[in-house]
């Protein structure tokens, strides 16, 4: 069965997951978080992505990006991950792959999706135990989004910026966004979305979509097809 095309288009957030292979770790040492970081800014602005929001957990990564063409985000993709399967193979002294498979992917509505997304993405440290706060953890995005910690890697949103009038009064505004947790629904469509390649929005959202791109972008019903789905 073929593989279903990614649903991306161009200017709409998409939310990014890529796992290590068996869900094997993918980091190993401080040096290889700083070198990702390098090459997801080098290669990101190439293909032309916007990074609003990332972390890097040990056998995985989560990206929050705006592509400016369809193919700026497999392009980035292919060219960060070759870049640093090449780095860890040399650098350990291994062979063969270092990534689970493609990428998944999930188009995200911005208004009031994007944020609930960034939140899941910096929450996943403390989600997964390792930090009590998103901004102990220092591979992720938190820092700069909410404490406007220098960081090249991160170019805000524009639903970040309407957060405030100044820097501070948006700084402020997103912390209190953490003060709250996720809903576990948020988590699951989020989760859900991404996994299946689908959208993360309103229905009139997955209805746009649907129609720019001429297909389905929410999961069928299960069970066998009516006549009239076939």
């Amino acid at each position: 069965m073929p593989r279903r095309p990614r649903i991306i288009t161009p200017g709409i957030p998409a939310h990014i997951i890529q796992r290590g292979n068996n869900r094997q770790p993918c980091f190993f040492a401080e040096d290889d978080y700083l070198f990702y970081l390098e090459w997801l800014q080098e290669y990101s602005a190439e293909a032309g992505c916007l990074v609003h929001a990332y972390v890097l957990m040990t056998n995985h990564v989560h990206l929050l990006l705006s592509p400016k063409q369809a193919a700026s985000v497999g392009l980035l993709m292919k060219r960060l991950g070759q870049r640093y399967v090449q780095y860890v193979n040399r650098m350990y002294r291994r062979s063969g792959t270092l990534w689970e498979g493609r990428f998944r992917s999930c188009l995200t509505q911005e208004d009031p999706y994007l944020l609930l997304c960034q939140r899941y993405i910096e929450m996943n440290p403390v989600r997964a135990g390792m930090v009590q706060s998103p901004d102990e953890y220092r591979w992720s995005s938190f820092r700069a989004n909410a404490w406007d910690e220098t960081n090249p890697v991160v170019t805000p949103h524009p639903l970040y910026q309407s957060l405030g009038n100044t820097q501070e009064t948006r700084l402020q505004a997103y912390r209190e966004l953490f003060r709250h947790e996720l809903d576990p629904g948020v988590i699951d469509s989020i989760r859900k979305a991404t996994n299946g390649n689908y959208v993360v929005g309103s229905n009139r959202f997955s209805e746009q979509i649907a129609e720019v791109l001429g297909r389905r972008v929410l999961p069928g019903k299960a069970g066998r097809p009516s006549k009239r789905e076939c």
